[in-house]
């Protein structure tokens, strides 16, 4: 029924994409087969939500869920929605890290996915800040640099103007 996925991941049908987002990213960090090893329960669990945050998670399935015109065809080829759009510039690749055999070792949680996952965008637009202030501070230094020397032609001109004059 309509309210079946919604109760799965435990907002109401008037919830907004980013309550239905947060619910999600909440529940399937608690439910995630990697922390629940073994747990069939959790397993399950986190399928149901996986399956629930796919159709409310895009504008049009959601849609459609709502008025009960999903078919299972649309449900199964649903790819799982992105957060927001990307914003427009050149894109950086992710990040590799090489393996060593003191990192083989499996880990229960991915946390460096989850973080750029989540904050992904915000760290890109810290990074480019960084690098404007880096700019911004290098132009000062050449701005401090040629005033200085500006200061000492300036002086060296009014001190040989001087000189002439006390020489004639």
């Amino acid at each position: 029924s309509r309210r079946d996925l919604y109760e799965v991941l435990g907002v109401p049908v008037t919830a907004t994409a980013a309550q239905i987002k947060t619910a999600y990213y909440e529940q399937s960090f608690r439910f995630h087969p990697d922390r629940n090893a073994g747990s069939t329960a959790a397993a399950a669990r986190f399928a149901a939500v996986s399956e629930a945050y796919r159709v409310l998670g895009s504008a049009a399935l959601r849609r459609k869920y709502d008025r009960g015109l999903l078919s299972p065809e649309e449900l199964r080829d649903a790819p799982r929605p992105s957060g927001r759009p990307s914003a427009p510039g050149p894109q950086t690749p992710p990040r590799s890290t090489p393996v060593t055999t003191s990192s083989r070792r499996s880990t229960p949680f991915d946390f460096d996915s989850f973080y750029r996952a989540h904050y992904g965008e915000q760290l890109e637009r810290e990074q480019m800040l960084r690098v404007r202030r880096e700019m911004l501070r290098q132009r000062r230094q050449e701005a401090a640099k040629l005033g200085r020397f500006r200061f000492l032609s300036d002086a060296s001109a009014g001190f040989l103007v001087f000189v002439t004059f006390l020489i004639l």
